[in-house]
């Protein structure tokens, strides 16, 4: 079974500005590295990848069966990106979070 992986727009505004936050960081470095950010992406889309089969193996976000969440490592860090089973074949994602956010959980 594999499932489709949607992405809110919330979701989509955490990534573009998760993804900006690297920037902005690598930018102000002595050794900024913008391919940091590349590598980001790349590991979140690696994460997302595992949402397509079997999405239950993620960990449960609430009490419900069908809120999860895969931790994503990357570097010394993760992201989760908390999502909903929606259907046999549809998981939709709600927000991505950085753990070093006050809202990670």
């Amino acid at each position: 079974m594999t499932c489709h992986v949607q992405f809110t727009r919330t979701a989509q505004e955490d990534l573009e500005r998760l993804f900006g936050c690297i920037i902005k960081r690598e930018l102000a470095s002595a050794t900024s590295d913008l391919d940091i950010a590349d590598h980001a992406l790349e590991a979140f889309r690696a994460g997302i990848l595992t949402l397509q089969t079997p999405p239950y193996t993620c960990l449960k976000a609430s009490n419900s069966p069908f809120r999860r969440e895969p931790v994503i490592p990357f570097g010394s860090s993760s992201y989760v990106a908390p999502f909903e089973i929606a259907s046999a074949h549809e998981v939709v994602i709600a927000a991505v979070r950085h753990q070093s956010e006050d809202d990670y959980h």
